[in-house]
């Protein structure tokens, strides 16, 4: 399954239609959610979800409006998260299991099989449902005319800061053919690096959100200048002079997260294409961020993000991406394996048992190759629950990204 992405051109009417989708479509998810609270007892399950939205759709006409696939994916989103949370409950997971909260603020709509038509040409896609979307431009550089209609399973409509897309989930198993290149590498990923491996080479953080800090700033005192709680006392909608400035924080915070997500689909592919095992850590990426002094470097890092091309683009390409467990990776000494404490601030590491002198990063990517080599082909060391991990995020999520999506639109 490979996701295309366009940017879709409407009128405004026509954007105002798709919100009214959104919303229908969140709406459904909800009561769908209620109806699985309120009949504990009788055991509710997919199938009863799906039932459910037909008398949704009897009951509510703006739901009738609906397509009746587009209400079958929103019930399918609520059974994902009671499934999520049944699994969690089954594995007995620590801590919180997920229970299903009910959806606030959605931004994507999804039809399936019905209620869309692509144009002759593929260049526009028509919606034939009764809220009155119509016929929308596709503005990208992919070609739909490589694929058969039958090959496209889901199209998503999202709404994002800068404007609305058109995500297109098509069936095919994408693999090619590369020759072997007779590498191995670990990479350690870090902060002060973004990723060192074993042979010494370092990737420099870019840092994204540190760098555009300063204006992101400004932006939110602009929209909060502009804010008017004494409105909010009395249920009245703000101006339009902050809803403009509202937009504008949420266009740069998305030209941050577009960087960054570039960023790490280059470093790897370039990983992947120059080697035929990659080793990394299974990082715990929301525990660590609740340490509330590396929160903001953590998350600016995006390391789950580097992780989700990294698997990618090894199943893509036919190539090896193993997660060990990090614990003591920076500790252990590479060269002797005797443990050799050293704080965070410590950058060098130097074993007083053997000598061995190297880098912190350089001598935990060393110790995070030898445990991938020693569990390449054991069973249970994938890198996501019970999922290998080029498995994971094959398909669309739930709130528009796309794990696996090539394509960018401009």
């Amino acid at each position: 399954m490979i996701i295309y992405e366009f940017k879709v051109k409407g009128k405004d009417r026509q954007y105002r239609a798709i919100d009214d989708a959104i919303r229908t479509s969140q709406f459904i998810q909800n009561k769908c959610l209620r109806y699985w609270m309120d009949n504990k007892d009788k055991k509710v399950d997919k199938y009863a979800l799906n039932k459910h939205c037909a008398v949704l759709a009897a009951e509510f006409p703006f739901a009738d409006e609906l397509n009746s696939m587009a209400r079958q994916s929103a019930a399918e989103r609520a059974w994902g998260a009671i499934a999520r949370f049944y699994d969690n409950c089954k594995k007995k997971v620590k801590g919180k299991k997920g229970f299903p909260k009910f959806k606030k603020y959605c931004r994507s709509v999804e039809y399936k099989t019905s209620g869309w038509k692509l144009s002759a040409t593929r260049k526009a896609i028509t919606f034939s449902d009764k809220k009155g979307i119509g016929t929308l431009k596709l503005k990208g550089t992919y070609d739909l005319n490589y694929y058969d209609i039958k090959q496209i399973k889901r199209v998503r409509l999202v709404r994002r800061a800068n404007g609305y897309y058109a995500q297109f989930a098509i069936d095919i198993d994408l693999k090619v053919e590369t020759q072997p290149t007779g590498q191995i590498v670990g990479i350690d990923l870090g902060l002060k690096y973004f990723i060192a491996d074993n042979k010494g080479n370092v990737e420099q953080s870019p840092q994204f959100y540190r760098k555009s800090e300063k204006q992101l700033n400004r932006a939110n005192r602009k929209k909060s200048k502009k804010y008017d709680p004494k409105k909010k006392k009395v249920k009245q909608p703000q101006s339009t002079n902050y809803h403009k400035a509202r937009e504008r924080y949420a266009r740069n915070h998305l030209r941050v997260s577009r960087q960054r997500k570039e960023y790490c689909k280059r470093v790897a592919h370039l990983l992947i294409q120059s080697n035929d095992l990659v080793a990394y850590e299974d990082l715990n990426v929301k525990g660590l961020v609740r340490n509330p002094q590396l929160a903001k470097s953590i998350s600016d890092a995006g390391w789950s993000t580097f992780r989700s091309w990294l698997e990618y683009f090894g199943h893509k390409y036919g190539k090896v991406t193993v997660a060990v467990p990090p614990h003591n990776t920076s500790q252990n000494c590479s060269n002797c394996g005797e443990k050799v404490k050293k704080s965070l601030s410590t950058r060098t590491h130097i074993c007083p048992h053997c000598g061995f002198v190297e880098d912190r990063d350089v001598n935990a990517a060393i110790n995070i190759l030898k445990r991938g080599l020693s569990t390449v082909g054991h069973t249970g060391t994938y890198a996501w629950g019970d999922l290998p991990s080029w498995a994971v995020g094959r398909g669309l999520l739930s709130n528009g990204e796309s794990m696996n999506q090539e394509s960018q639109c401009l």
